[in-house]
């Protein structure tokens, strides 16, 4: 019987990094690579299929709420709706506060989803087939945990960072919302 992980040791031999993060990126560029393969012929990539799946539930949402239920940075989302704006798939929609910018999917980009959903479907069963359930159900239990923990960690130190800080507030960092909005959504908050 070979011991769990052994596999993976003997084709990417001291592949892992001791580091929590390194090794987090190194899997999340695997996993996703896997998922933008089998994706291909919908002409989504696993990032824009998320957002297009979450206006989808939404029916229309604005950049924060987008934000919050995706765990993105604002930088990275307002880039991402950009390039599916260009693309057709989604639109604005007009809000009372004309400051907010609220998106739908479009028709095009309701069968952009239609045409993704079940390469995706692949892609997940994919990875649960060679991981399992209940593996996978364990990993994400853990990475909860972790998530919680470094939400924790990390908002401390923001706080104290910007009570001391002497640059302008417009140079400054914004504070990333998503991942303590997504601790929060799901009871592992503060």
């Amino acid at each position: 019987m070979s011991r769990p992980g052994a596999a993976t040791s003997e084709v990417y031999p001291g592949a892992l990094s001791p580091c929590v993060c390194n090794t987090l990126r190194m899997v999340t560029r695997a996993v996703t690579q896997l998922y933008d393969e089998t994706l291909r012929p919908s002409g989504l990539r696993v990032t824009q299929f998320s957002v297009l799946a979450a206006l989808a539930r939404m029916g229309a949402a604005n950049l924060s709420q987008l934000t919050d239920s995706l765990a993105l940075d604002q930088t990275t989302l307002t880039r991402s709706l950009k390039l599916l704006e260009q693309a057709g798939v989604i639109e604005r929609v007009p809000h009372p506060d004309g400051r907010i910018k609220t998106m739908r999917l479009t028709p095009r980009g309701r069968r952009a989803l239609e045409v993704a959903r079940p390469l995706w479907a692949q892609a997940q069963d994919k990875v649960l087939r060679g991981l399992g359930t209940r593996t996978w159900a364990e990993a994400q239990r853990r990475l909860i945990h972790l998530l919680d923990v470094a939400v924790r960690k990390r908002a401390p130190d923001r706080g104290r960072r910007r009570a001391r800080s002497s640059a302008p507030a417009a140079r400054r960092r914004p504070a990333r919302r998503g991942a303590t909005s997504l601790a929060r959504r799901q009871g592992h908050g503060h």
